[in-house]
Order: C-alpha cells, then sequence, then structure tokens
C-alpha cells in the first residue's frame, strides 16, 4: 500500500491522519468535487485574518497553494478581517448579474475572537444579504477560552448569535470536516453564514480521519417551509426584507435542517432514566472522559437510568430533540464552557411544557457555582461535579472511591502548578532590542511579540485592542504630569488597523 503525504487532501476514499488544520483545508476540495458529480462548476474563495488557533491555517494553505489554484481554490488573506468578510459578501453576488465564471462561488471566512467581535457589522451585512443557491459561506470562529495567546479570554457564540448566523461545534477532526461539508449544504439551503467554531484542542490536534466523500447523505429540507422567491442573495432587496427572511424563514430552515438530518445525537437513551446530561464540541469529549473516569460505561448508565445528548449545532437550538430527551427525567445537566448558551436555550423550551425537570449547569438548584464560566472545563473538574448530581440518584463505593482518587491528584497536580516560567524573546529576536526605551521613560504595550515586556524589567505596561495603540494615551495625558510616552506597535498592526 502506498501513501502519500497528499493523500489527505486527493484521495476521495480511505483513512488517513490529519489535523484539524489540515481537514480545513481539504474541506474545500471534496465540496468543489461533490459538486462536480452534480455537474455543477463552483469555485472557493478563503479570506481571513490569522490568530491562534487558526495561525497555521493560511500557512497550511500556501503549502498546498499549486494544488488548490489548481482545483479553483483562491487564497486572498485580508488585511483584516470585517474587509475579508465584505470580500466573501462579494462572492455571493458574482452570479446576480449573469457575469460570473463558475455556476456558484462558496467561501470560506476565518478569524480569531477579537476578529470576530471586530467584524461584527459586516457579519450583520453578509448574514443579512445572504448566500448564493450555489455558493454558501463558512466562518471559522477560533477561540482562545483561557488566554494562551490573546489579550482577553474570549467565546464568540454570542457574537454569532448577535448576527443571527448558526453554527457548529465539532468535538474533533473528523467533525470539523463532516460539519464544514453539512455547513456548506445549509448555508445554501438557508442562505444563512454558518459558523464553525474553532478551538485549540481541536483544530491543533490529529486524529484518524475517513475520507470517504460519500460516508453520509443530506437531506434537503421540504419546499413547504420555504418562501416562494427562495432565501438566497438578490438585487434590490430592501433592509425590512432581509430581516423579515432571517428572523422568519431562514433561521426555521436551519432548525428543521438540523432536525430532518439529525446533527443532534443521542449517545445513551434508556427508558425511564432519571438524570440527564448535555454537552457539546470539546465540553462532550471532556463529559465523556469524565464519566469513564469514575467508571460510567453504557451498561452502568443504563442501570442508573442516565441519558446523554451530544448537541451539533448549539444555537439555534432544535426544539424537538430537547422536547424528546426531556421526557420522564427529574434532572438535566448541562456542561458547556464559557457563558452559558445550551442551557438558556433549553429552559426557555422547557419552560412551557408542564414538567417539574430540574436544569443545571453554570449554577445547580440551589445557585451555587457549578461549571464556571471562566477559564476552561476538565475532565477531572467535571467527573467530580457530575457524581454530586448522580449520587442523589444512585450510590456507588466504586464510584465514590474513583473521584476521591481523582480529588487527590488535582490537589498534587495544583501543588506542582506553583512552579512558573517567564516567557522572553527568541535568541535574536528584533523585539529584544527596539522594546529597550530610554531611562526615566515608560512605555505602553502592542498586541505582538512585544507583549511579552510586561513581564520584563523594562517600564513597558498597558495594552490596547489591536488597532488602539496610543489611543489610552490620548486620554490619559489630558490628566497626566508625563508629557511623553513611547508605544509599541507591531508591522502587522500597523497593516491590520494601526495606519
Amino acid at each position: 500500500m502506498e501513501i502519500k503525504l497528499e493523500d489527505k487532501y486527493k484521495l476521495e476514499d480511505g483513512i488517513r491522519f490529519l489535523t484539524g488544520t489540515q481537514a480545513l483545508v481539504r474541506l474545500p476540495l471534496v465540496q468543489i468535487r461533490k459538486d462536480s458529480r452534480k455537474n455543477l462548476k463552483t469555485a472557493c474563495y478563503i479570506s481571513g485574518y490569522r490568530g491562534s488557533p487558526l495561525g497555521g491555517y493560511d500557512q497550511q494553505i500556501l503549502k498546498n497553494i499549486d494544488y488548490l489554484k489548481a482545483n479553483n481554490v483562491h487564497f486572498q488573506p485580508g488585511i483584516n478581517e470585517e474587509l475579508a468578510a465584505t470580500s466573501l459578501w462579494g462572492t455571493q453576488q458574482s452570479n446576480l448579474r449573469g457575469e460570473g465564471k463558475f455556476d456558484g462561488v462558496f467561501g470560506i471566512w476565518y478569524g480569531k475572537g477579537p476578529g470576530v467581535d471586530r467584524a461584527g457589522d459586516a457579519l450583520k451585512h453578509v448574514n443579512l444579504a445572504g448566500t448564493s443557491k450555489n455558493g454558501g459561506v463558512l466562518a471559522l470562529m477560533g477561540d482562545d477560552h483561557i488566554c494562551e495567546s490573546s489579550t482577553t479570554s474570549h467565546q464568540s457564540e454570542f457574537a454569532m448569535v448577535d448576527a443571527m448566523i448558526p453554527f457548529f461545534n465539532p468535538s474533533g477532526v473528523q467533525e470539523i470536516l463532516d460539519y464544514g461539508l453539512y455547513g456548506i449544504y445549509l448555508s445554501r439551503q438557508s442562505g444563512c453564514w454558518i459558523g464553525i467554531k474553532c478551538v485549540h484542542d481541536n483544530v491543533s490536534s490529529g486524529a484518524t480521519v475517513d475520507l470517504n466523500e460519500n460516508r453520509f447523505s443530506i437531506k434537503d429540507v421540504a419546499d413547504e417551509i420555504l418562501p416562494e422567491n427562495g432565501l438566497n442573495i438578490r438585487l434590490n432587496d430592501t433592509p425590512q426584507d432581509k430581516e423579515h427572511r432571517l428572523h422568519y424563514y431562514k433561521i426555521k430552515v436551519v432548525k428543521e435542517f438540523c432536525k430532518i438530518n439529525k446533527l443532534n445525537k443521542f449517545i445513551y437513551n434508556f427508558p425511564n432514566s432519571k438524570i440527564g446530561i448535555i454537552s457539546t464540541g470539546k465540553s462532550y469529549l471532556d463529559t465523556k472522559e469524565a464519566l469513564e473516569k469514575i467508571g460510567i460505561d453504557e451498561n452502568l448508565a443504563k442501570q442508573i437510568g442516565i441519558k446523554f445528548l451530544k448537541i451539533a449545532m448549539p444555537w439555534p437550538l432544535e426544539n424537538s430533540i430537547i422536547e424528546e430527551f426531556s421526557k420522564g427525567l427529574e434532572k438535566i445537566i448541562v456542561v458547556e464552557e464559557k457563558r452559558s448558551l445550551i442551557e438558556t436555550q433549553i429552559k426557555e423550551i422547557l419552560f412551557n411544557a408542564n414538567n417539574n425537570t430540574k436544569i443545571v449547569g453554570k449554577l445547580d438548584e440551589k445557585n451555587k457555582d457549578l461549571f464556571l464560566s471562566s477559564g476552561s472545563l476538565d475532565p477531572g473538574e467535571i467527573a467530580i461535579k457530575l457524581y454530586q448530581h448522580i449520587k442523589q440518584f444512585h450510590s456507588s463505593d466504586k464510584i465514590k472511591k474513583k473521584v476521591h482518587i481523582i480529588n487527590s491528584l488535582i490537589k498534587k497536580n495544583n501543588n506542582l502548578l506553583n512552579i512558573s516560567r517567564t516567557p522572553y524573546f527568541c535568541s535574536g529576536c528584533p523585539h529584544n532590542t527596539s522594546t529597550k526605551i530610554p531611562e526615566n521613560s515608560r512605555a505602553i504595550t502592542g498586541i505582538s511579540c512585544a507583549y511579552l515586556v510586561q513581564n520584563m524589567e523594562r517600564n513597558n505596561e498597558g495594552f490596547t485592542q489591536m488597532g488602539s495603540e496610543g489611543a489610552s494615551w490620548v486620554g490619559e495625558s489630558v490628566f497626566s504630569n508625563t508629557e511623553h510616552v513611547f508605544q509599541n506597535m507591531g508591522d502587522g498592526t500597523y497593516i491590520h488597523s494601526g495606519i
């Protein structure tokens, strides 16, 4: 069996090892091949602004740029996130006037969490305008939940909800590829942009992936729920018509699509269960591992009476599966990182259902903290907190012993984490000298490697969001006895927005 590195992009079937970033590079190639089998000649346009955890995406694209170009995949790095989103808006207009070179152009936009925020106005405009019948757009939102490489921890889901962009939350490399294909299809049918949540744990990981391009079929939403003129982008559209179409048709189609394609899946669905666990994305894998850590497998889950639901699309949450899942349950436990989104929607869906099911997530039924919205969750912590609720329905010395071991390991690890290493510039890095300032002066840091100087004895402190370097001093200077400060700005930031 001959194996080549380019197999991950060229093969239409088989098993290969891919990283999450490589899955994103493969995605448009698969879609173009699938379109070709339907006698559609399509192209792909990719644009965005790099940042962790999608910092390696454009690098991986450039490594394969010749093959991508030969297959009608066009890569245009964005000067910044909103201009990139706006250029993708243009791709959906390429067939409106009979001037298009292709039957359709689909797009992929990418940006780190702060870029999702700053592109908010553009994202609202493009989603209201819609996508073309044979086009569609995916929005890759790179999230840094614990501020590993950012100036703030961020969570992009609420920016997407604000723009009314539905989104998937994959739990691994296979789902990055699968949800991407579902997303393009759904974007074409609903007229919505479709988001894909990308966290470091998925995008930077690797996995064995099934490359079979026909491994699942996608069902169409029935024509009966579509308006007479469809949901795609059009000329001479009014703001009022766009809003009404999005609120009363597009979102309804998205929910129906999730329902008929069974994207939200039961992991355990035992009759007479009293406890329900719901999770999504990375948290789903952590929850699955948490149950394993305390010895709860499928057989024991059946004995205890546990249902387990995996959510593919956290927003908009499809109603019927929640209604089905909740039947007979006394308690639903929602495990999701950061702020509550799924939990809040479940409460809204079940509010008038006349049942007595308790729903807990960020807080328990006594309003005490459960799964914190700050930082990130890990399997050990999830296991301990799940047990606090499971033991109300099932007592087990074996489970109790495993929880005690996990508690001991967490305490031991916390003691080891007191050792820290201060980050410093690489050998030969120009920032090492450029951030040195005259004696008795001070500087404000910038969003770049220069940010590291805050931990060095260089009298550099303070920062702003990207593109506002110096603006904080404009306000401070009016009320300060200091006449002058220095401001660091990286060349990438200057091109992006600092100019």
